[in-house]
């Protein structure tokens, strides 16, 4: 029972992570908009996270696919493939030169990302607090999910 709160914890600090580069990110572009930044240091900083982004994205799809999370594999299989459809037509870098052409569509994809990892925190959260629950109680008390 204990691996269980373990394997929550893991998922709560990896969606956390995803959320906090995925907020990072929206708040440079929305600071591009507002001209603090220029599209040089914009595309650097987000290019540096997109793919170790997109790497920790599907090692969490497939840390719930190999812990047999039906459910939760299931919820994180679409963006995964919307991952993979970026990086085969290489659209997943930001281009210095078309940066105020596609902002405002880069704008709205970070929100849909972070609507997301919000939803799924609140999941993970929820089921870390049943794990936490059924692990300090005994077995007659324990909450069945």
């Amino acid at each position: 029972m204990a691996w269980e709160l373990v394997y929550w914890l893991i998922c709560f600090c990896v969606d956390l992570a995803l959320f906090a580069s995925s907020l990072y990110q929206y708040v440079m572009l929305t600071d591009l908009e507002a001209d603090y930044l220029n599209p040089y240091e914009l595309s650097n900083r987000i290019n540096q996270l997109v793919v170790p982004e997109f790497i920790v994205h599907i090692v969490f799809c497939s840390f719930f696919l190999l812990a047999q999370r039906w459910f939760m594999f299931l919820i994180t299989v679409p963006l995964t493939c919307y991952i993979a459809m970026l990086f085969v037509k290489q659209q997943h870098l930001i281009d210095v030169t078309e940066v105020f052409r596609v902002l405002n569509t880069e704008k709205k994809c970070r929100l849909v990302k972070l609507g997301f990892y919000f939803s799924l925190l609140a999941v993970i959260i929820i089921r870390l607090t049943l794990a936490a629950f059924n692990s300090l109680t005994s077995e007659e008390h324990a909450v069945i999910f």
